[in-house]
Formats: C-alpha cells, sequence, structure tokens
C-alpha cells in the first residue's frame, strides 16, 4: 500500500508498505481523507524537534472501517465513518493519574513521535476511534484541530457571562471560536488577516478585530468596558501574542495557552501578581472535545468548504507543503485525499 513520508527536511516521497491486518482488539481503518497539520508543516521546514525522522504524517483523520479484529465492540462496524483520537497514554505519570491522559508525559502523537495516518490502511486500538455520525470523511478530517481549540475553551472554564478574545484564527483557534459562543459568552476573535477574521464571525465571533490596526487597543477597551477581555485564548505561539494575552486580559483573567512559541517569551510579570491572572496551558484534546466537534459540524453551519484551502494527492502534496510553507496566512487546512483521484482548490 501507499503511504507520504517526510523523509528529510524539505523532502516528502510516496514509498511502499505492507497492508496491516485488525489484530485482537484493533480495527482495520481505510483511510479516506487527512488533513496537514501545523505541525507536519515544521516537520517539513525541519523545525519540529519533537518529531522522529523519518516520519509519515497525518492526525486528522476521515476515515472509514474497513475491517475489526476479535474483541471489539458491536458498536464499531464495517462502513462505519470514524475519526482516531491520536494521541497516547502511559497511564501512570501525573498527567494520567489525575484523570488527563491528553497531557500524558509520555504522549506519542501520530504523525510526529511516531508515524501517522498518511497511508491507505492503518490498525488502531478499538478505543482510539471515534464515531463520526452523519459527517462524510472529508469534514471528519477537520474534526481533530478543532477539538484542540475546544478544548482549550474548556481549560479556560468560559462561561455565558465572560467576553473572550482568541487570538489566532486557524483551525485551532476557529475551534475556540465555536466553542466559546456554543458557551454562551461573547467572542471577540483577533488575527492579522480580514479573510481568516470573516470567517471567526461565519462561525460565532461577534467581533473581529484586526491586531494590526492602529486603533485595536481603543477598539478591544470600547468593547470590554475598559476592562479587557475575562478570557484570552492564545493560538498562534508567537512572543507577542504571548505578550498580548497577558497585557490584554483583565484583572482575575484566565489566559489559556495552546501555541508554542519558538523563541524565548519576555513578560512584565509584575503583570501576573497585579492582575492575580490564571495562566494554563492546554495540550491535544479529550474524546469529549472531539464528539463535541462532531455534534457542532453534524448541524451543518460550520463553513466545510472555506476551511480546505486545497484537497491534494499523493503527487502533489510535496507541491503543497511547498506552497503552504511560502504561504503560511493563507491556508487553514490542506487534506491529502487517499485515493487515485486528485482534486485541487486553489
Amino acid at each position: 500500500m501507499k503511504a507520504l513520508q517526510i523523509s528529510a527536511p524539505g523532502q516528502v516521497e510516496v514509498i511502499e508498505l505492507s497492508r496491516p491486518e485488525a489484530g485482537n482488539g484493533e480495527v482495520l481503518l481505510r483511510m479516506e481523507y487527512v488533513g496537514f497539520c501545523g505541525s507536519d508543516l515544521n516537520t517539513y521546514r525541519g523545525r519540529n524537534a519533537m518529531a522522529k525522522s523519518p516520519v509519515i504524517p497525518g492526525h486528522e483523520i476521515g476515515a472509514v472501517i474497513e475491517a475489526v479484529g476479535p474483541g471489539v465492540p458491536d458498536s464499531l462496524k464495517p462502513g462505519m465513518t470514524v475519526t482516531v483520537n491520536p494521541y497516547t497514554a502511559c497511564g501512570n505519570c501525573p498527567s494520567c493519574r489525575r484523570g488527563r491522559p491528553n497531557a500524558c508525559r509520555s504522549n506519542q502523537t501520530l504523525g510526529v513521535q511516531r508515524d501517522g495516518a498518511m497511508r491507505e490502511f492503518m490498525a488502531v486500538p478499538w478505543e482510539k476511534v471515534i464515531p463520526a455520525g452523519g459527517l462524510s470523511t472529508r469534514e471528519t478530517a477537520l474534526v481533530e484541530p478543532m477539538s484542540v481549540g475546544f478544548h482549550a475553551v474548556s481549560r479556560g472554564a468560559v462561561t455565558d457571562i465572560d467576553t473572550v478574545m482568541v487570538i489566532g484564527c486557524g483551525m485551532v483557534g476557529l475551534g475556540a471560536v465555536v466553542r466559546a459562543a456554543l458557551r454562551g459568552a461573547t467572542v471577540i476573535a483577533a488575527d492579522i488577516d480580514d479573510e481568516k477574521l470573516l470567517i471567526a464571525k461565519q462561525m460565532g465571533a461577534k467581533y473581529a478585530l484586526n491586531t494590526m490596526a492602529p486603533d485595536f487597543g481603543e477598539r478591544l477597551a470600547e468593547l470590554t468596558g475598559g476592562d479587557g477581555p475575562d478570557v484570552v485564548v492564545e493560538a498562534v505561539g508567537s512572543p507577542a501574542t504571548y505578550r498580548l494575552a497577558v497585557d490584554s486580559v483583565a484583572f482575575t483573567g484566565r489566559v489559556v495557552c495552546i501555541g508554542y512559541s519558538k523563541a524565548d517569551v519576555t513578560f512584565e510579570t509584575r503583570l501576573f501578581v497585579q492582575k492575580e491572572l490564571d495562566i494554563r496551558g492546554s495540550r491535544n484534546a479529550e474524546p469529549s472535545d472531539f464528539r463535541a466537534v462532531i455534534r457542532y459540524m453534524e448541524r451543518g453551519t460550520c463553513p466545510t468548504d472555506a476551511l480546505i484551502s486545497r484537497v491534494t494527492g499523493w503527487s502533489e502534496a510535496a507541491e503543497s507543503l511547498h506552497f503552504w510553507d511560502g504561504n503560511p496566512g493563507k491556508v487553514f487546512r490542506i487534506l491529502l485525499k487517499i485515493g487515485s483521484q486528485t482534486v485541487k482548490k486553489s
């Protein structure tokens, strides 16, 4: 069977692997669409210190159950559309003992620390399989990144009396926008790209602010009565956006950090104390977050076509990653279509 491999920085190739079978307690999945994540882009760039090399990327999965092995519950049947919880958990570390396996100390994510889903077939433990309800496999490939944003809103303990600013309106940030809006919060989307801000408003943001605008600070103060947002979700991962989150959040507010900054970040640490801030990390997602995203997408209101920047085939995958590398601000998601047909959307 075919698989896509990032063999070295800037080097992508199609390789041949043996087709797996469903073993005891396993489900054999036929991959149909798999999304390229920002971590895959950084692996391609040679900047992902966590990724093994070479690696088969992919953990944003839209698949169909091909077969089930012995010991798999009857609820999982061939022909079902599913996605996969791509994270591992040791069961013994402090995170696991506290019931938060998404932050397992020894976590290995598909496509990063271990080979991922950009292959024709993959066998996985049945416990990792999440039925996707009435979604298509194309839609299902968007569930995992949005679930990371959903989880961040849970970490921020967002309620209907909160004003929430989400900094960064990529796929993960849009997940946070949706979840905060579903919880009844007033959502302010913040980004440097006006196209992304328009989509954020379609997905539940009440206000959209370009952080590069000269009057950004004045507008934010106006929208929050001069207090700042109750919760700020940082979904970019840059020193500037981390500082913006701490500077902007209200006194006794919550800052939820998703993005990884590649450079050291310096803060006015007095703000941590004076504002008595809660600064919370948010890592990966829980199965309940996946299910919540699926329930949201089943409503049919998610602008799926706007979120899929390109659908690529095997032979165009390298060019698509090269395109994303050169146009990082213009891409939401690139999907690899597993099959012989190739469809592009530029």
